[in-house]
């Protein structure tokens, strides 16, 4: 199942890609020629690879999502919500990497 080409504006690609996750398990799968980037929750997949392409110039593979609720938290005595977030894990194809310390 192939994903369909997308046009986005040069803007909605750096909303989309809004930061890399750096976690000891982003390293490790790191290493496997995937990264892990936070997206925003109406972020579509073929968007996110659009993205990732345009912004860093290499080749995507394939593209997994996960949302996670946020969590219900108190704070002196006050409920408060985290915001619920979205990852994306972009594989790459052979032989491109991204360097997510450095930045766009």
């Amino acid at each position: 199942m192939s994903m369909t080409e997308v046009k986005i504006s040069e803007e909605r690609k750096y909303d989309i890609v809004r930061a890399p996750v750096i976690t000891e398990k982003a390293t490790l799968i790191g290493e496997h020629g995937q990264v892990i980037f936070r997206v925003p929750l109406d972020a579509t997949k073929p968007e996110i690879k659009a993205a990732v392409e345009g912004l860093f110039k290499v080749k995507v593979k394939a593209v997994n999502t996960l949302r996670s609720k946020g969590k219900v938290k108190r704070f002196r005595g006050t409920v408060g919500k985290r915001s619920d977030t979205k990852k994306a894990i972009v594989t790459l194809a052979e032989g491109h990497s991204i360097d997510v310390t450095t930045g766009i």
